[in-house]
C-alpha cells in the first residue's frame, strides 16, 4: 500500500498565522502594561481623593461635635456605599460616620493610608487628626472599587481586539495573497513550459524577493541545456563513430562465412578479432569519457604516487606492444607524490602511451618519464604538426591522413582527466625534433 504524501503547509498561512499572533501578543502586551499603569495611576488617584476628602472633613469638624450623640451622615449615590467615613473623638468615641461605615474602627492606623479586610473586603483607609489632634478621622474605600476602574480599562482595551482580529486577519490574507502572486504566476508558467523549453525567464518585472529564485532557475535551466547538448553531440557522435567498426567487423564475418579456403576464412576472422578489438577500446574509452562527468570528482581524491601509476600502467600494456615490436621504457628514480583520483591518472596514462605505441615507429621507443609532479610520454613517430596540436584535445578529432584506426578520443579523454586534476597538458617534439611528446603537469602533493 503506498504511502500517503506527507501534509503540505500554506506559506500564506504561515505568514497569516505568525502575523496575527504577533499582533495579538503585541495588543495583549499592551493591554496588560496598559492595566498594571492605570491601576496604579487610579491608585494614586483615588488615594489623593481619599486624603483631600479626609482634609475637608477635619476642616469642618467644628467644636461643637463634641456635643453631638451618634449620627448617621446621610448615604450619597449609588457609589457612595463603597467610600466611607468615621469621625473618632479622642481616637476612641466614633461621633460621627456614613450610613454604610461599619462601628468598629476602619484602621488602627492614625495617621496616613493603611490596606484593612473588614467583613471578607478589602479596604484603603486614610487616617488623619485634626490640628488639636482632638477627631480622628478616617475615610475608606473598598478595593472593589479601583479594581472595576483598572478593570473597565482592560476591557476597553481587548474588547475590540475579538472584532479588529478577524477583520485584520481578512486584510492579512489579501494583502499575502497580493504579494504572492508572483510566485504563483511563476509556478504557472513553469509548469505550462515544455520539456524542451529551457530559455531564460524574464525577471525584470518580478519582485526584489522573487528575483534570485528567477536567476537560480534560469542558472538551472542553463546548465541542464548545456548537459542536454553536450548528450546529444556525444551520443551522436559515439552512435557515427560505431557504426564504422560495427559495419567493419560485419562486413569480414560475411567474408569469413563465405570464404572458400580456411586461409582466407582465418584472415577474415582475424580482422574480426581486430574490428571488435577496435570497438571495445572505443567504448571503454566513451565510458571513461562519460564517468568524467560527475561532480563528486573532488570527494574522491587522494595522495597517489605517479611512478607508481606509471608502472603498473606500462606493466598492463607491455604486452600488445611486444606484439607490435614496440618497447616501453620508464624513466623514474624517484617517487612522485601528487593529488589525484588514481584510477583516473591511469587512465589518463593508460590513453597516452596506447596512442604513442600505436602511432609510433613500428619497432621503435616509447619513454614514460615521471620529474617531480609530472608525467611525460615520448614516441619516435611522425609526431603532430604544431598548427593541429590545438586540435587534438576535441571529441573524435582525427588528424587528415593518419594510417592507424582510431576513435580520436584518446587526447580529449587526457584533456578532460587534467582539467578535472587541475593539471595542464603541453604537447611537444621528442629527440631530434622528432615524434611527439606529451605532458602533464599536476600539482604536487
Amino acid at each position: 500500500m503506498p504511502e500517503a504524501a506527507p501534509a503540505r503547509y500554506s506559506l500564506k498561512g504561515r505568514l497569516l498565522a505568525g502575523l496575527l499572533s504577533a499582533l495579538a501578543l503585541v495588543w495583549l502586551a499592551t493591554a496588560l502594561y496598559s492595566y498594571v499603569d492605570t491601576r496604579h495611576e487610579v491608585n494614586r488617584l483615588l488615594d489623593a481623593h481619599l486624603a483631600q476628602s479626609a482634609s475637608m472633613i477635619v476642616a469642618q469638624a467644628g467644636h461643637d461635635l463634641g456635643e453631638i450623640d451618634l449620627e448617621h451622615a446621610p448615604q450619597l449615590g449609588e457609589h457612595s456605599r463603597r467610600v466611607v467615613f468615621q469621625i473618632w473623638e479622642r481616637g476612641g468615641v466614633l461621633r460621627l460616620h456614613s450610613t454604610n461605615a461599619p462601628q468598629a474602627r476602619l484602621s488602627p492606623r492614625e495617621e496616613g493610608f493603611s490596606r484593612v479586610k473588614i467583613g471578607g473586603n478589602g479596604w484603603r483607609v486614610y487616617s488623619t487628626w485634626d490640628d488639636e489632634r482632638r477627631f480622628l478621622v478616617q475615610v475608606g474605600e473598598r478595593d472593589e472599587a479601583r479594581e472595576e476602574i483598572a478593570a473597565g480599562v482592560a476591557r476597553n482595551l481587548l474588547v475590540p481586539l475579538v472584532f479588529a482580529l478577524p477583520v485584520l486577519g481578512l486584510l492579512a490574507w489579501l494583502v499575502i495573497a497580493r504579494a504572492l502572486a508572483p510566485l504563483r504566476a511563476l509556478g504557472r508558467e513553469v509548469e505550462a513550459r515544455e520539456p524542451g523549453n529551457l530559455g531564460e525567464l524574464p525577471a525584470e518585472d518580478e519582485p526584489a524577493e522573487v528575483v534570485p529564485l528567477v536567476r537560480s532557475l534560469n542558472a538551472l535551466f542553463g546548465r541542464v541545456g548545456s548537459l542536454i547538448e553536450r548528450e546529444r553531440r556525444f551520443t551522436a557522435d559515439a552512435a557515427h563513430e560505431l557504426r564504422t567498426p560495427l559495419a567493419a567487423i560485419k562486413t569480414q564475418a560475411q567474408v569469413a562465412s563465405a570464404a572458400p579456403d580456411d586461409a582466407k576464412r582465418r584472415h577474415a576472422l582475424d580482422n574480426v578479432v581486430a574490428g571488435s578489438d577496435r570497438a571495445a577500446r572505443l567504448v571503454e574509452q566513451l565510458l571513461t569519457l562519460a564517468r568524467l562527468e560527475p561532480d563528486q570528482f573532488k570527494e574522491r581524491v587522494r595522495p597517489c604516487d605517479l611512478r607508481e601509476i606509471a608502472r603498473n600502467t606500462i606493466a598492463e600494456l607491455a604486452p600488445g606492444a611486444l606484439e607490435r615490436g614496440t618497447e616501453i621504457e620508464l624513466d623514474a628514480e624517484a617517487a612522485a607524490p601528487v593529488e589525484g583520483h588514481p584510477e583516473l591518472i591511469a587512465a589518463l596514462l593508460r590513453n597516452l602511451i596506447d596512442n604513442a605505441v600505436r602511432y609510433g615507429r613500428a619497432g621503435g621507443i616509447v619513454r614514460v618519464e615521471t620529474h617531480g609532479a609530472s608525467v611525460s610520454v615520448t614516441d619516435q613517430g611522425p609526431g603532430i604538426p604544431p598548427e593541429e596540436r590545438a586540435r587534438v584535445g576535441e571529441r573524435f578529432y582525427r588528424i587528415v591522413g593518419t594510417e592507424p584506426s582510431g576513435s580520436g578520443l584518446g587526447l580529449s579523454i587526457v584533456e578532460r582527466i587534467a582539467t578535472l586534476h587541475g593539471a595542464q597538458v603541453a604537447l611537444g617534439e621528442g629527440p631530434g625534433s622528432r615524434g611527439l611528446r606529451v605532458t602533464v603537469a599536476f600539482r604536487a602533493s
